[in-house]
């Protein structure tokens, strides 16, 4: 038994010419790893490049920061090195969680323009 999104998708298919047929297959549903690829396509792609970049320099940099808090003898040392392995490490998370936000809109707005050309053939 094929679920309502199946037959919902049938029916658009059916009723398109076959240029939107070919552009509703664009809008079908992505795996992550597709998803991914799709943050380096587009306007952001250089933001998407950018973070990356970012994201990677402050790994470097937490790296250095365990190294010396390993090393330190120093209490006030320690705290310090501490704070800035901290503060190096949460740099990619926020960009990671600010790419998986990309993602999601880029879904968002895929299943937008599914249903406008729903409610287009509709009329």
């Amino acid at each position: 038994m094929k679920n309502q999104n199946e037959e919902i998708d049938e029916m658009i298919k059916t009723a398109l010419s076959k240029e939107e047929a070919v552009f509703y297959e664009d809008l079908r549903e992505q795996s992550p790893f597709e998803m991914i690829v799709g943050l380096y396509e587009g306007k952001m792609k250089w933001w998407t490049v950018g973070s990356v970049l970012v994201s990677l320099s402050f790994i470097g940099l937490s790296v250095f920061c365990l190294l010396k808090v390993l090393e330190v003898e120093n209490t006030n040392s320690l705290i310090r090195w501490s704070l800035a392995l901290i503060g190096s490490m949460s740099v990619p998370t926020m960009l990671k969680l600010w790419n998986w936000n990309q993602m999601q809109r880029n879904s968002i707005l895929r299943e937008i323009k599914r249903l406008q050309l729903l409610i287009a053939h509709k009329e």
